[in-house]
């Protein structure tokens, strides 16, 4: 039998999506300096709910010591414009920092209770959180773990850090536990074979998921993955507790992926189309904007790849943004299908399983830090019918978007959170899925 969500969570969990932000951004000035100020902002932005990377092999899988913790922007790189990735969405880390691991987890927890909010974990670890570290040893510490037996030792760093919040009597603002964010698009799914990664990385996630269990019996633990594998569902695994899905649709962010190869390597990369079309005045060639060979290290713990960081970083954000609308309207309907298509096939999977649904990021796609396209009229109203979509399926949780953060300008947006919060806490209750 699946382990239900605690008795004391809200009846609907509206998520904001802190993921490594919350440890990377706390430099004077950054969204995080104060975690009393970001909870209290939340609350009166209508969230009761944060995710988050909370570093789980690092601080208890690893063997570092944790207790001065330095993180920091990615680096210089060679060529002139300033650091690399400093116009990039949760890359643009400003300051230098140095926390307790340990304590900073502990000092979050305490922020939730004092603002009744609660705390979905995760890790990011096999995606990019040890990309901000000072140094390469959280990176060489995780992947030095067998590819077969990363998802058992993030279940085992997960039950230890569970014990530890238990410890100090935090354990009740925990709302439920997964192994890692967007299992099938990161690197726990090295060595796997065939060309369907759902399917085949799930002997090991139901490995990690029981050695979760075996610790913690009584907590709900699951995976979440990125978009929705419809044609794949039969490879999550059926002993999660909550169905968790990122419904990204793209479309026309799709054709602007596809139109300057970004994530195509084989591919060569249109350098002058990009000129003229995207790029700032004065932005260097990608081949100019390399990295410094003493930090290439952060390359390797980043899914995120060199030509996508460098459009973002040189793009003028407003032609942009006139790229998508130009080009939108063949995709409109499509987009909204889609959506709707994988939020009903997420519902679905979720009934016939009998367990809750919650989206935890979601909408449209990965866009430049200053772009306005998901935070403008089309985003915003994408925002607005899938929080009414997740409502009339009966999702546990969902969001206001992924950019509805402390460390997004989406964050000023104070008058769409609140309205889309309210709409998905008013929503109909009951449901089979909650």
């Amino acid at each position: 039998m699946p382990t239900p969500l605690p008795d004391s969570l809200p009846a609907k969990l509206t998520i904001s999506l802190w993921d490594f932000s919350w440890y990377t951004r706390t430099g004077p000035g950054e969204p995080f300096a104060d975690l009393d100020v970001a909870f209290a902002e939340a609350v009166d932005r209508g969230y009761n709910t944060i995710r988050i990377c909370a570093m789980p092999l690092l601080l208890f899988g690893s063997g570092l010591d944790t207790s001065r913790l330095r993180l920091g922007p990615l680096g210089p790189r060679d060529g002139e414009g300033g650091g690399y990735g400093q116009r990039v969405r949760w890359y643009d880390v400003k300051a230098a920092t140095e926390i307790d691991g340990r304590a900073h987890l502990l000092a979050l927890f305490e922020a939730a209770r004092k603002h009744d909010c609660y705390v979905i974990l995760s890790s990011w670890e096999y995606q990019q959180s040890p990309a901000f570290a000072a140094d390469r040893a959280w990176l060489d510490a995780v992947n030095a773990i067998d590819p077969e037996r990363r998802a058992d030792a993030l279940a085992s760093a997960l039950a230890d850090l569970v014990d530890y919040l238990a410890e100090h009597g935090l354990d009740d603002r925990i709302a439920f536990t997964e192994l890692h964010n967007e299992v099938q698009a990161g690197h726990l799914t090295e060595g796997l074979a065939g060309d369907d990664v759902v399917v085949a990385l799930r002997p090991r996630l139901e490995r990690g998921i029981a050695r979760f269990k075996e610790r913690h019996p009584d907590r709900p633990v699951t995976v979440n993955y990125a978009e929705v594998p419809v044609g794949s569902l039969r490879g999550v695994p059926r002993a999660v507790d909550v169905a968790v899905f990122h419904p990204y649709v793209y479309g026309v962010l799709d054709e602007l992926i596809d139109a300057y190869a970004l994530r195509d390597a084989s591919r060569p990369f249109p350098q002058e189309r990009a000129r003229r079309e995207l790029l700032r005045p004065g932005a260097p060639d990608l081949a100019d904007w390399g990295p410094v060979e003493s930090e290439s290290w952060r390359n390797e713990a980043t899914v995120v790849g060199d030509r996508e960081v460098y459009l973002h970083d040189w793009c003028d954000p407003t032609k942009f943004d006139a790229w998508l609308y130009e080009h939108y309207g063949p995709h409109r309907l499509a987009m909204r299908q889609k959506l709707t298509v994988w939020i009903e096939a997420a519902a679905d999977w979720a009934a016939e399983r009998g367990i809750p649904l919650v989206f935890g990021e979601g909408w449209i796609g990965y866009t430049p830090l200053y772009g306005t396209f998901e935070e403008g009229p089309i985003g915003a109203g994408f925002s607005r019918f899938a929080v009414a979509e997740s409502a009339r399926v009966g999702a546990r949780g969902t969001l206001v978007c992924s950019n509805a953060a402390p460390q997004h300008p989406m964050w000023s947006d104070v008058a769409l959170q609140r309205e889309c919060n309210a709409v998905f806490v008013g929503s109909r209750s009951g449901s089979i899925y909650s």
